[in-house]
This record gives structure tokens, sequence and C-alpha cells, in this order.
């Protein structure tokens, strides 16, 4: 059997992840494909724990601690339901991965972006997306988005207009950096138009 594909989707809060997840999810399984749709951090029982903590703890938690949580919940994820689902040759949707952190966490938290990143593929094994799926979106336009839809907001989206401005900006530097593996949407697009755009390029890849 074939290995599986493993995306990711990754953006700003606000950007639409989760409405395009969907949407890939049941296109995909129209077409016949098994698909594993799952996110980070909380694709696991482990993960819901450190989700509540990293998202909602109402304490302080360090930058450096906010990055080995999330990279905790990460090596777990990958080894106990992503792995697994690829070598069962599982097309794999994923809200959100070791972009987020670096972006998040690296550009957002001023860590070293590069120490952010080597924590993760430590935790992971090295495993990389096939394809990234970047719904790019100005920090307004998704602030906005979340005041409509939310009544409480987590750690990192309730964090100042500048942290989101770098966490943007990181975003592009790293689909800049990879654009073969990148594929950048604008997210202020009808959402029709934003799966299209998906399907094409995941069409390619399959």
């Amino acid at each position: 059997m074939s290995r599986g594909v493993f995306i990711t989707l990754e953006g700003g809060d606000g950007s639409g992840k989760t409405t395009q997840a969907e949407l890939l999810q049941d296109w995909l399984a129209s077409e016949g494909r098994t698909i594993l749709r799952t996110r980070e951090p909380g694709g696991t029982d482990v993960g819901v724990e450190v989700r509540e903590i990293v998202l909602h703890h109402r304490g302080d938690i360090t930058p450096r601690a906010e990055a080995l949580l999330y990279a905790a919940d990460r090596a777990h994820h990958i080894a106990t339901v992503v792995r697994p689902a690829l070598e069962r040759g599982d097309v794999v949707i994923q809200d959100r991965y070791i972009d987020s952190s670096v972006a998040y966490q690296g550009a957002g938290r001023v860590l070293d972006p590069d120490a952010v990143r080597a924590l993760s593929e430590w935790a992971t094994e090295g495993l990389q997306p096939d394809l990234t799926i970047l719904l790019d979106l100005d920090a307004t336009a998704a602030r906005g988005r979340l005041d409509e839809a939310r009544t409480r907001y987590d750690r990192l989206e309730a964090e100042a207009a500048e942290f989101h401005d770098r966490v943007r900006a990181a975003y592009l530097e790293l689909a800049a950096a990879e654009p073969e593996r990148f594929l950048v949407v604008d997210a202020a697009l009808p959402v029709d138009e934003i799966a299209d755009a998906i399907r094409s390029r995941v069409s390619q890849l399959l």
C-alpha cells in the first residue's frame, strides 16, 4: 500500500481554516478517498488537555514553556494518530502543524524560529507535509471575523494587533522560502473560490 498524503492548513485566527478543511474533506470523500481530519493542539486525548492549558490557562505561561507544550502535543499526535493514518494510505487533513509554532511562538513570542522549528522536527522525527495551504488574511479583517464569531477569546486570539502582524509576516516568509510545498490563498476571497483553488492544487498532488 502506498503512503498517504499529509495536507496541513495554516493561517491566522479567523482565516477560515475550519471551513476549508470541511469542504476539502467532503470533496475528497466524494472522490472515494479515506480521510483523517485532525488538528493541533487537540487531536488526541492528551492534546485536548494540552490545548486547554496553552489556549485557556488563566495564569502566565512563559514563551519557552508554551513552545515546549505545543511540541509535546505534536510528538504524541504524530506518533499515535498521523503516522498510522499515513501508513494506511489515508489523506490526512490537519489544522495547524510546525509552521504554526514557527509563526506564533517564533515570530509572535519573539523566540528563535530556527530553534522552535528544530524542536518540533525532533518531536515529529522530521515528518513534513506534502502540501501546506496558507489562508492569508490581514490581521484587522481577521479580528473583525473573530469579533462576530467569538464570545470567548483564547490566549493567542486575545493578543495585540502587533503580535498578529508578526505572525502573518512570518507565515508569508515561510511560504516564500518553500513555494513547492505551500499554496497561498487570499482568505478574503469568497469561500467557494478558495475551495476551488485548494481542490485544483490537491488534484495535482493526488
